[in-house]
């Protein structure tokens, strides 16, 4: 099995990751998600995603507990500051406590979640003192749309962001139409969060019976899943990184299997007929 890179403004990132959203939420289940964790580092998608936000810190603390045992440099960590802690003053400390519940001491991305009240400009020179002090080594945005970007990119070292976290699948293709190009054309990284459209509800795309009778079809052609065929969707764009929530080792192994099935042209244009991509602008989809 061979993982892509996918260069985020010069930041090497694997093109499919483990998302941590609502893991550590449930005690019972924290041995299950840890394994799971622990299976995905072991067959390469050693990329983790959280932040400060999921769980009030409980994912953080999970996600350090499954990597207590091993070398840092095996994984690259991503976390994300809420917007009211985007600013100066507030930004450090919460690094700081999300360090310290990932038992780590430094970040390998740290993104705004979202936008909020802080002007970009404070949040951009909060990022790079962050970086100047090697608490974290690139920073990043999430749901930002392309009005976003440019005015991030008219900001003093806002053109160092490396990545943006937003939410895409099958169901949800509206970034493709402006978004993607332009953070294409400006070397950042797209990263796809809910790419299994959260746990197979195709959102706003309705699931009409022709719909997902194509989609069974096809990946019966292959002898794969319909999540497997809605994750090859998202890692066929050689400049997006998948970021699905695994909850168990075999859906782990699920995931991982994708990276060795090669979908035929005619068969994304299947795909593409069902669940066609954006004829115009869209307003960004957020979850």
């Amino acid at each position: 099995m061979s993982i892509r890179v996918v260069s985020a403004n010069g930041l090497n990132l694997p093109a499919l990751g483990q998302g941590g959203w609502h893991i550590g939420d449930a005690p019972d289940k924290a041995q299950i998600e840890m394994a799971a964790l622990q299976t995905g580092m072991d067959l390469g998608l050693t990329l983790i995603d959280t932040a400060e936000m999921y769980g009030e810190g409980k994912s953080e603390r999970l996600i350090g507990g499954m990597l207590a045992g091993r070398k840092r440099g095996e994984c690259q960590l991503v976390s994300k500051v809420y917007p009211h802690n985007a600013g100066r003053g507030r930004m450090d400390a919460s690094c700081d406590a999300s360090l310290k519940r990932l038992r780590t001491d430094y970040l390998d991305l740290y993104l705004l979640h979202w936008r909020g009240s802080v002007p970009l400009a404070e949040t951009v020179a909060c990022m790079q003192a962050l970086v100047k002090s090697g608490k974290i080594r690139r920073w990043g945005v999430s749901n930002f749309d392309t009005a976003d970007m440019e005015e991030l990119w008219a900001i003093p070292d806002g053109p160092n962001c490396a990545v943006n976290q937003v939410l895409y699948h099958l169901g949800s293709r509206g970034i493709e139409y402006d978004l993607i190009p332009w953070l294409r054309a400006h070397q950042v990284a797209v990263m796809a969060y809910c790419p299994l459209a959260q746990g197979g509800s195709l959102q706003r795309a309705g699931q009409g019976y022709q719909r997902v009778q194509t989609l069974t079809a096809v990946a019966a052609k292959y002898g794969i899943t319909v999540m497997q065929l809605m994750l090859g969707f998202v890692l066929r764009q050689d400049h997006v990184i998948a970021i699905p929530k695994a909850g168990s080792p075999a859906h782990v192994r699920e995931n991982a299997a994708i990276l060795d099935v090669s979908i035929s042209p005619d068969d994304w244009a299947t795909v593409d007929r069902a669940y066609p991509p954006p004829a115009g602008k869209m307003p960004l989809d957020i979850i």
